[in-house]
């Protein structure tokens, strides 16, 4: 065979004469985007990402059709070729109609792989299931039980009953992992010498020492607390979090080789500067500890607390006297857990006073209702104007009461006062439950934002100090619920692990296909109801501690689980066209307009076709043809309106699809899924 050299990005190759310059370029591991070529096919040059700029040549060629000649000089990556490659991506993508992950995934700050886990345990695979979500989440048991899901709020299930109760099926996993004879335990790479020093042992704090631990650092988390929790352990009731749950989890942390030192406070015990001469990166995760006061006249009255500070004793095994009568100002979920905490400290008669209507309160509307069950009285659109004291301590609360103004400029009706309309309660305590402040007494080195956090880079969670990464609720826009600090851990975690191996400290926030889910009909599908989590009675619950949930059952879990619609593709990491679209930044929205038909077909008997995905490669009909020598798929129709089809022609080639799959195999979107 007769042998011609060219050059390729500077780099001089051989290949044999007759070979196309993608050919060559492969043989010789340089790598040329394209979606339409196969060995073992004739070409077809249908995707336009293999375009190269060829050295005298005016247009841009084709690598995969273009005969390489002895030579010939070509480049891959000139400005000219990547605009060509990016209007090809933008035109493939505006004409793809598929969610590469599912809108649950993309809501949760944790970026899990909620339809991962979720089909493994519905397939009853309850460690296979743990291991997904350890991926991200390392305390599923704890987190199950409290977060308040916005995964949930995107789930498109809602849009044929009720959404998937994903939360809680993440609980139950992990609870039978946990109790099962041989638990996930992850990889842990071998010990690199690299030794990072965790401040803060919450959840932000725990999930990034499990990240850097599996990574092979030997990583010790110091906290101020007598145990490791941190708001899990202290800022949640036991009926909503069993501690005995969060221990075992941590313990599995702590099994990894990760060291815990309790009662270390930084700036009492160590120094932030010492932190940094002992460990070759410090992350600081220390939450935010203090109550916001309530903001009125009295609120320094004996008998006035914080939320904080009575879940934070109350979590110490104290049980403070509250009075009879005890008012929580707030309508998050700290207020949830503050009311209901008076309820079984034995307060007769609990009101939580919240500015807004109930329908705007953060709080979940499952903790009002349990709340409300309890005997909690709401008193919705009011405001403390004055707490009223004697002799120095609290005796009554003196409520405005407001009504919804005109909407502002996001569109929100903001509360305003009633003129001249009050309600005066008498109270023993007000508990101030309207948000949390950060404490950084000894961090005085690190920048802080106005409102008093930490300022650390978004992305890469690097503050103004080298080696010094900040993340959870003690950073930038300050407390918000576990999940994102635990998000947040990832990152610190991904940016500490690049930092110490010399890597650049970059986040590339990834494209994704996402489905209008206007286009969907969820008619098709056929309605079954949503587990519903069994609780205990309110009567015996009010008076004790334990847990209120009972947890599912097993067929409650696989059935809740088998709900999934799974919105995201099945090929996901398997993608190419995904692979090359992260590539360089694109923008196919501005290309958009009409679409192909999309519909999903079953006609194959093994294989589901999804026409959205299909970017006409006709990888799937060469190969049907030439492969596998059937000729079951065509192209069917002309121009835009174009669609790949099956061409029948007798059930003994039908039945050859049963042990084929070669179209499957080929396709570069998900468009081809083996149903069996």
């Amino acid at each position: 065979m007769e042998q011609i050299k060219l050059t390729i990005n500077g780099r001089e190759v051989t290949g044999n004469k007759g070979q196309s310059i993608l050919e060559i370029a492969i043989a010789n591991g340089i790598s040329i985007p394209n979606l339409c070529y196969n060995k073992n096919l004739k070409v077809y040059g249908a995707c336009g990402l293999c375009v190269v700029e060829v050295e005298k040549v005016p247009k841009l060629l084709r690598a995969c059709a273009t005969v390489a000649t002895d030579g010939m000089v070509v480049t891959t990556n000139t400005p000219r070729v990547m605009q060509a490659r990016k209007i090809a991506l933008e035109l493939l993508m505006s004409d793809h109609e598929g969610d590469c992950k599912g809108p649950c995934h993309l809501n949760c700050p944790a970026r899990t792989d909620i339809q991962g886990y979720v089909k493994q345990i519905a397939l009853g695979n309850d460690t296979e299931a743990v291991k997904i979500i350890k991926d991200k989440i390392s305390l599923p048991a704890s987190i199950g039980r409290v977060c308040p899901h916005p995964c949930e709020e995107e789930c498109r299930r809602q849009f044929v009953e009720q959404p998937l109760s994903i939360a809680y099926l993440k609980a139950f996993a992990a609870d039978n992992d946990m109790a099962s004879a041989d638990p996930f335990k992850p990889v842990v790479a071998a010990a690199n010498g690299k030794k990072v020093g965790i401040v803060g042992g919450g959840p932000a704090g725990l999930n990034a020492a499990y990240q850097l631990a599996v990574k092979g650092y030997a990583v010790t988390v110091m906290d101020m607390m007598p145990e490791m929790g941190g708001m899990l352990r202290y800022g949640i009731p036991e009926y909503r979090l069993p501690k005995a749950v969060l221990a075992a989890e941590i313990k599995q942390i702590e099994a990894l080789g990760v060291t815990m030192c309790n009662n270390v406070k930084v700036g009492k015990d160590v120094t932030l500067e010492a932190l940094r001469e002992s460990y070759d990166a410090v992350l600081v995760a220390v939450g935010a500890w203090k109550s916001t006061g309530v903001g009125c006249e009295g609120d320094k009255l004996d008998g006035v607390l914080g939320g904080i500070d009575v879940l934070r004793e109350v979590n110490l095994g104290a049980r403070p006297n509250l009075g009879k009568n005890v008012a929580v100002v707030g309508g998050g979920n700290v207020a949830m857990d503050a009311c209901r905490t008076a309820v079984r400290l034995g307060a007769e008669n609990v009101y939580v006073i919240y500015r807004r209507t109930r329908a705007e309160a953060p709080a979940e509307d499952l903790e009002i209702e349990e709340a409300i069950e309890e005997g909690v009285d709401f008193k919705w659109l009011t405001n403390p104007a004055e707490i009223i004291g004697e002799n120095g301590k609290v005796t009554k609360v003196k409520l405005q009461v407001m009504e919804l103004g005109e909407p502002d400029a996001s569109g929100r009706r903001s509360p305003v006062p009633v003129e001249g309309k009050f309600e005066i309660l008498d109270v023993d305590t007000v508990i101030s439950a309207i948000g949390q402040r950060c404490a950084l007494e000894g961090f005085e080195a690190l920048e802080l934002t106005k409102k008093g956090t930490i300022v650390a880079d978004e992305a890469v969670c690097t503050t103004n100090l080298p080696g010094v990464f900040a993340a959870g609720d003690a950073t930038n826009r300050g407390p918000s619920i576990a999940v994102r600090a635990i998000g947040e851990a990832n990152d610190a975690a991904a940016a500490i692990d690049a930092y110490l191996s010399g890597k650049a400290l970059i986040k590339v926030e990834p494209y994704y296909s996402k489905r209008n889910k206007d286009d969907i009909d969820f008619s098709a599908y056929e309605k079954k109801a949503r587990a519903e989590m069994s609780c205990k009675d309110p009567a015996y619950r009010k008076g004790n501690f334990d847990a209120v949930i009972n947890g599912f059952t097993e067929e409650q879990a696989r059935q809740e689980a088998a709900r999934c619609l799974e919105c995201g593709c099945h090929d996901y990491e398997e993608c190419r066209l995904i692979d090359f679209a992260n590539n360089q930044p694109i923008n196919p929205s501005r290309l958009d307009g009409g679409k192909h038909s999309c519909f999903k077909e079953q006609k194959l008997v093994t294989i589901e076709r999804d026409q959205g995905k299909c970017i006409l490669c006709n990888m799937c009909v060469r190969t049907c043809r030439e492969e596998a020598q059937k000729g079951i798929l065509g192209l069917v129709h002309r121009g835009f309106q174009t669609v790949i089809k099956p061409e029948f022609m007798d059930p003994a080639t039908i039945a050859d699809c049963v042990n084929c799959h070669k179209c499957a195999d080929v396709c570069p979107t998900g468009a081809l899924k083996i149903l069996k």
